[in-house]
């Protein structure tokens, strides 16, 4: 019985990656059509109304208390952040190498973050993976070209990832006042909020005149690439174990690379295969038991 909950797990979350993994294809599609603000603006408010169904689901008592909040408003500002760079890194680059830099680049910074905030020692295996990171580093971002570099989208997805490396470490700590699925509303809700007063003199009624190509993208972002694929991540992280879990993440990049081949018809660049490969190869030294 055991066995076969843990494949059932699995499946879902190989599922979870996958929605994840496209929804940097379907923030790209978004980018086509109408300004920043008003797309993040109803990527948060989907996102919220999607978490109430499953908050009601699920009938976890909502606790929020001072220690919660202060994790809430950094997440939430942070989370806005992060949604700002990767829309103009998404919009000036490719789907594909966007969520293989972040998702590579962003479990290493952690690390340092973490490494340097507490002090922490580093083990001979965590050098090899940090110099392992910095190689791939090196291809994924092109710096033998070094004037590419600083004229790409590269710089943003660098900023999402060292971004998410902070929204990485609230949520970590945070579990400790809040349930991660009313975490993660409650971010949505007050992020929803902000950009709502950002957006307000923009025209968010757009969307209404906008295809079934942008809807499917919209829904799909905020619906199923976060509010379903992070739901699943959680449960199953509970049965399955956090370090197995967190393994699966590396399926991402892969999922994306594939989706933005498949849809957007984005070449298959060679050093973000290879760079990818080498920094998710880091990544496992960096967090090897």
């Amino acid at each position: 019985m055991k066995n076969i909950q843990e494949k059932h797990f699995t499946y879902l979350m190989l599922l979870s990656m996958l929605f994840w993994g496209g929804g940097w294809t379907a923030l790209k599609i978004l980018t086509y059509n109408l300004p920043m603000d008003v797309i993040i603006f109803w990527r948060f408010f989907l996102m919220t109304l999607s978490f109430v169904p499953i908050i009601y689901y699920f009938k976890i008592p909502f606790k929020l208390n001072l220690g919660s909040l202060k994790f809430i408003l950094g997440s939430s500002i942070l989370n806005i952040s992060f949604m700002v760079s990767s829309f103009m890194g998404i919009k000036y680059g490719y789907a594909g190498a966007g969520s293989v830099i972040i998702t590579t680049f962003s479990p290493i910074m952690t690390f340092l973050l973490v490494a340097m905030l507490f002090r922490n020692r580093l083990q001979t295996r965590q050098y090899f993976g940090l110099i392992l990171g910095l190689i791939g580093g090196y291809i994924l971002l092109e710096l033998n070209d070094f004037s590419l570099f600083l004229n790409s989208s590269n710089l943003y997805f660098l900023l999402c990832a060292l971004i998410w490396a902070g929204v990485t470490v609230l949520s970590q700590h945070s579990q400790k006042h809040i349930h991660p699925i009313h975490y993660s509303f409650a971010i949505s809700l007050i992020a929803t909020t902000v950009t709502f007063f950002y957006a307000k003199d923009s025209d968010l009624l757009a969307v209404f005149h906008q295809g079934a190509e942008f809807w499917t993208a919209m829904i799909y972002l905020a619906v199923f690439g976060q509010t379903i694929a992070t739901t699943i991540f959680f449960i199953s992280s509970g049965k399955l174990g956090s370090e197995k879990t967190s393994s699966f993440m590396f399926l991402v990049p892969l999922f994306a690379l594939l989706s933005a081949w498949l849809i957007l018809d984005e070449p298959m660049q060679m050093h973000i295969i290879v760079g990818g490969a080498v920094s998710m190869l880091a990544v496992y030294f960096i967090n090897k038991k």
